[in-house]
């Protein structure tokens, strides 16, 4: 198994792509479009970008963390995902001239579902309870009871099934075809790109870490999982920065699956043990966040759970606390210095995302 693999279709994209074709699969920057309905019906305060003394410690010139530990909140970064395309709903059918209670009844009988590994589920919880419609979140076996105990506390059904992350999407998907719910995903696969609209909302972290960031970085550190947080903030920095910084996707040794299509070269599952890395311990891709990535990431790597958990009490001393998902652009980033890969060196100016505070 390859930890780093340089990414020969960048700029490109996988070779005779069928989703380059789909226009409803396109990964979106339209950033100005989802700051609108945001900032009308979300109110979000900026996250903060950190800029760290630990890249002294660990040899770069500049490292710079945007701590979406505290989005809206709720401790994750997807707090603006799901949430957005129920705020874009919900200005739909009642415009940008609204009050409070039009607001709060917005979306009032409409079910909601999806599956989730943790923060996804969190972002639909919040937005059904901000717009008055009711969510249910389905959780496989592994996710940890805790964030199904944090999920219900904003009013949604929580149901356990499945062995995994796919398992509980499979049963989410039947019953919403058998209640005529509506399943809002923050995945795509043949037939289905709603998850593109949940990707838009990560637009708004990734233009305001940009336009915080006081230099061009020369790398983007971004968590892997299914694919679709990455793929949203790269194809925002490509916007925003062209070819210059470079991509690189961190992924668990256990679900590789990002890594795995692109040695392939196309879309293929890559089956493994559970990761301590929950919320990135996928097993498919988004067919049109893989399809994305392929042509804006450089480099694709994965970290061990130790790892992942090895550089946790650093950054907790550093102000910084976090899960092993949370961490784990990190972990990528220690482990690159280590090894002399991805093009790091002592004059690099590093960008990464705390995706989530950890759970209590």
């Amino acid at each position: 198994m390859n930890t780093f693999v340089k990414n020969s279709y960048f700029g490109n994209g996988f070779p005779d792509d069928p989703i380059l074709k789909d226009k409803n699969m396109i990964v979106r920057t339209d950033v100005d479009t989802v700051r609108k309905v945001v900032k009308a019906c979300l109110k979000p305060e900026v996250s903060p970008l950190v800029d760290s003394e630990l890249a002294k410690k660990i040899g770069v010139k500049s490292l710079w963390f945007k701590d979406e530990r505290n989005r809206l909140g709720i401790g994750s970064f997807k707090a603006i995902g799901a949430s957005y395309v129920m705020a874009h709903e919900a200005v739909d059918k009642i415009g940008f001239d609204f009050n409070d209670e039009d607001l709060k009844s917005s979306l009032k009988g409409r079910t909601f579902i999806t599956a989730s590994a943790g923060n996804h589920g969190i972002s639909l919880a919040f937005g059904a309870q901000q717009f008055g419609a009711k969510a249910i979140i389905y959780l496989s076996k592994t996710v940890p009871s805790n964030f199904a105990d944090y999920i219900r506390t904003f009013g949604a059904e929580v149901v356990i099934e499945g062995k995994n992350y796919e398992a509980s999407m499979a049963a989410a998907e039947k019953a919403s075809k058998e209640n005529d719910w509506t399943l809002l995903s923050d995945s795509t696969w043949k037939g289905y790109s709603a998850g593109i609209d949940v990707m838009a909302g990560y637009l708004v972290m990734a233009s305001e870490a940009f336009e915080q960031c006081p230099e061009i970085p020369t790398h983007i550190f971004l968590q892997g999982g299914i694919g679709g947080y990455p793929a949203s903030v790269a194809a925002c920095a490509r916007k925003y920065y062209g070819n210059e910084p470079k991509i690189v996707i961190v992924e668990p040794t256990e679900g590789r699956v990002l890594q795995a299509s692109i040695e392939a070269g196309k879309p293929v599952e890559s089956p493994g043990e559970v990761s301590n890395m929950g919320r990135l311990d996928c097993k498919v891709a988004s067919l049109g966040a893989l399809s994305s990535l392929a042509q804006t990431s450089n480099y694709f790597m994965t970290i061990t759970d130790d790892e992942a958990t090895d550089c946790l009490t650093e950054l907790e001393e550093n102000g910084l606390k976090t899960s092993e998902s949370g961490g784990a652009g990190y972990a990528g980033l220690l482990k690159c210095i280590k090894n002399n890969s991805c093009e790091i060196n002592s004059d690099s100016k590093v960008l990464l995302i705390l995706t989530e505070k950890k759970p209590d």
